[in-house]
């Protein structure tokens, strides 16, 4: 897989398919996508992403509880996660989790692709 390979985690498939238009228009990224958690960590392990980008809130295991697994596994443990949410209450638990980055829906374009390029440039 290549090193600048994202994983895209959301229920909304508007929003998978936005974050994917954003990540493919700006550069060099392969873009994985899962609807939920689950799909994240089995993804996350089979892939080995540069960064995961996560909606906090989906049925099932929700972004928070799959960071903290993605987090508790030496296989996934180094992934960055930029968090995605509507909801600005849940940054503080998004970033104990593990999260690197909180970013609101919606979102702007240019700060997702800003906050991606960072946190790859930083654990390359």
């Amino acid at each position: 897989m290549s090193n600048k390979a994202i994983i895209a985690v959301d229920d909304e498939p508007d929003i998978r398919t936005l974050v994917c238009f954003c990540l493919k228009s700006s550069g060099d990224f392969e873009v994985l996508k899962a609807k939920s958690g689950e799909e994240a960590i089995t993804l996350a392990i089979a892939h080995q992403p540069a960064l995961i980008i996560m909606d906090v809130r989906m049925p099932g295991i929700g972004g928070i509880e799959a960071c903290r697994r993605l987090k508790a596994n030496p296989t996934t443990a180094s992934i960055p996660v930029i968090f995605l949410s509507a909801w600005h209450s849940e940054e503080q638990a998004a970033l104990k989790a593990g999260g690197m980055a909180f970013l609101l829906k919606p979102f702007n374009p240019d700060e997702l692709i800003a906050t991606v390029q960072k946190y790859i440039t930083e654990t390359q």
